[in-house]
């Protein structure tokens, strides 16, 4: 494909299939005790906090992460490495005012609590249609990057690696349910963590001078905030700052904490508070830690490469969201190629494995049981069986159609999606747990006037950043709810109030 040193061997593509098959049998292992009812949605109670800690990790971050934060730096710019400090504004809001109110309520899944607040199974429904559509999105979106670069390097055809990545996570999904997905998750996110840890070493020592070339690059290089960022845009406060960054990232995570199926189910595999506090506090350690080396290593690209232009092509080296990949395949060890490139497609496997499960979770507990009351533990299995084979190929064929777009940044693309579709949704739990006497009409039409709001800010008011999405729906479906609760409560002289457990508020 390329003259320059070894490109993607026999030796990496071996590395790569025989890790595609241990992750096969190692979802086969976990899964070997049937698995029926809630034990296929919640676990049966032997997964340790330190595994759903690494799988939270290999769901938020690792499927764009890979590729588009090392290329963020790599572009100029460490500005969207403050949205991992939005951490510190996530986990402590989570820890303090949710997991508790979960934990009591023992609830199935995120929409459960929905309906346990509201009084609203119809509120409930909403929360998992919403999240199902959110999530057949996510899926594609982080299936089909790497396997697009996967594609230019190894001349491996995209659509072949789309369907395998498909085929393996929807195997295990089917078989094993929620244990299979944590524990393939945490061996996928180990694979991730070492595999990046090592090329930022193998990387320095590839630099004239070593970490000191890293250093200068970030302060006298101007390499950290190579646009002057402000911290605060005083003459726009949701225009692009460290502020907005900081805390509209944090808000975009804590979005996914409290309304997200995929990570709320791991916090139903325990009623265990203190449980549930290391593996959110876990989850964020590792979440800042990776995403500084994934910035290191954008930096040390970026060097790399200027010290060495004749290492790279004139299409890669303005690709930001392919270049590490191309690092990857043609400055590494034989060998250790193929374990790199292991690690990324195991960035999105991981998601992707997740996202069936959590959907067809969430289909059949939330949406099926109000259709089909009393069914048995087997029907509920089955149903949750066909729902992630069918979900599995749909992300497959999206996938396959986005691998012939054209996105520049999926890292912003992702989070400006991740703002509309978690937002609103956010807005009726933070809305729910802080207050006693919003109503079901309350919150739907919150969560409309919300959906509306961010959409018009995203077509048309450009000037506002998407990190300002997740914000502004929460903030909007609280006022509206609250003022439309109020309404309701004076024109029928009922006043509701929330069953007690179901709000942080006494």
């Amino acid at each position: 494909m390329f003259d320059n040193l070894h490109g993607f061997t026999w030796i990496d593509t071996t590395v790569l299939v025989v890790y595609m098959i241990g992750v096969l049998l190692a979802g086969f292992y976990f899964s070997k005790k049937e698995m029926k009812g809630k034990e296929f949605f919640k676990g049966d109670g032997s997964i340790p906090w330190w595994v759903t800690a690494v799988s939270i990790f290999a769901t938020l971050l690792s499927p764009i992460s890979f590729l588009a934060l090392a290329g963020n730096s790599y572009g100029g710019t460490w500005l969207l490495w403050f949205a991992q400090l939005g951490m510190l504004v996530a986990i402590p809001l989570t820890i303090k005012f949710f997991l508790p109110v979960y934990a009591n309520l023992q609830i199935d899944t995120a929409y459960h609590y929905l309906e346990k607040r509201y009084h609203s199974a119809k509120l409930r429904v909403l929360g998992a249609l919403m999240f199902v559509i959110f999530q057949l999105g996510r899926m594609s979106i982080v299936m089909y990057l790497p396997c697009l670069v996967l594609a230019r390097l190894t001349d491996i055809d995209v659509n072949v690696l789309i369907i395998g990545m498909g085929a393996i996570a929807i195997v295990y999904s089917y078989t094993g349910g929620l244990k299979a997905v944590l524990w393939t998750d945490f061996i996928q996110g180990v694979i991730l963590i070492g595999g990046i840890g090592l090329t930022l070493i193998y990387l320095i020592f590839r630099l004239n001078n070593g970490l000191g070339d890293v250093t200068e690059a970030l302060t006298t290089g101007n390499r950290f905030l190579a646009n002057g960022e402000d911290f605060i845009n005083w003459s726009n406060l949701f225009g692009v700052s460290i502020f907005l960054t900081i805390f509209g990232g944090g808000m975009t995570t804590f979005c996914s904490y409290v309304s997200s199926q995929d990570i709320v189910q791991r916090f139903t595999t325990t009623t265990d508070v203190k449980q549930l506090n290391k593996m959110t506090i876990g989850n964020g350690v590792l979440s800042l830690v990776c995403a500084s080396i994934f910035y290191l290593v954008g930096t040390g690209l970026y060097i790399f490469y200027k010290q060495n232009p004749e290492l790279i092509t004139e299409t890669f080296k303005h690709s930001q969201d392919q270049v590490f990949a191309y690092f990857i395949t043609y400055e590494l060890p034989v060998g250790v190629t193929g374990i790199l490139l292991a690690a990324l497609y195991a960035a999105s496997q991981s998601t992707l494995s997740t996202g069936i499960n959590s959907v067809a979770t969430s289909w059949v507990l939330d949406i099926q049981a109000k259709i089909t009351p009393d069914m048995t533990h087997e029907r509920q299995t089955k149903i949750a069986q066909y729902v992630s084979l069918g979900v599995g190929v749909f992300a497959i064929i999206v996938a396959m159609v986005l691998a012939k777009s054209d996105i520049r940044s999926a890292y912003e693309f992702f989070n400006s999606f991740l703002g509309l579709a978690l937002g609103a949704l956010a807005g009726m739990f933070v809305m729910g747990a802080f207050t006693k006497h919003t109503t079901e009409l309350g919150a739907f039409v919150g969560f409309i006037a919300a959906t509306v709001v961010t959409l018009i800010c995203k077509y048309q008011i450009t000037s506002i950043h998407f990190w300002a999405y997740s914000i502004i729906a929460i903030v909007v479906t609280t006022v509206v709810g609250i003022i439309v609760s109020k309404i309701q409560a004076s024109m029928t002289g009922n006043v509701f109030t929330a069953d007690e457990g179901s709000t942080y508020v006494k």
